[in-house]
């Protein structure tokens, strides 16, 4: 069975934000199967909604042990939780601005459901054959030291990425390499 690629947006985000498309259209040039679902935000922006379109895609068999997540910001914490809950086993997760447990300026209750309070997140390799974390020398939004304490908690290979902000750009050329 080939592999596939689902790429997660993070709070605020959408299909058509940031580097997402862009990544989109690099993979499907390599004739790879790319998912990118469209998860709802503010008022509905809660891990149990969001789980319920990735259980779609689950259920339809699309998420398996040749699948690999891209993801970005909330959505990194996002995926980890999930493949935890879930107890699924997959290829790859590639995490860029990830974190857990932070709290920010707006409004709280769009991050707290996704937190991973008492989930040993170190347990993601028992279920992920590789763990890719992207982490930004000056982002706005997650510290050096938060994305570098979220990549640590997942394992795996840990990449600086100086002066990338919080990784809104329209293309992420670092991340190829790593694909």
């Amino acid at each position: 069975m080939n592999g596939n690629y689902f790429i997660i947006h993070g709070s605020y985000g959408n299909p058509y934000k940031n580097w997402i498309p862009w990544l989109k259209t690099e993979l499907s040039k390599r004739k790879k199967d790319v998912i990118v679902p469209h998860f709802p935000n503010l008022n509905y922006q809660r891990y149990d909604n969001w789980s319920k379109i990735l259980d779609a895609y689950l259920e339809m068999g699309c998420i398996n042990e040749n699948t690999t997540f891209i993801t970005h910001s909330l959505g990194s914490v996002f995926i980890i939780k999930y493949i935890l809950d879930r107890k699924i086993k997959i290829k790859k997760i590639i995490t860029s601005a990830g974190f857990n447990n932070i709290y920010f300026d707006d409004d709280n209750s769009l991050y707290e459901s996704f937190y991973m309070a008492n989930i040993d997140s170190k347990k993601i390799d028992m279920y992920v054959e590789k763990v890719v974390s992207f982490i930004s020398s000056n982002d706005p939004f997650v510290s050096l030291e938060a994305g570098s304490s979220f990549a640590d908690d997942i394992g795996g290979l840990k990449v600086l990425v100086h002066d990338a902000k919080h990784f809104n750009n329209k293309e992420f050329m670092e991340l190829l390499k790593y694909i």
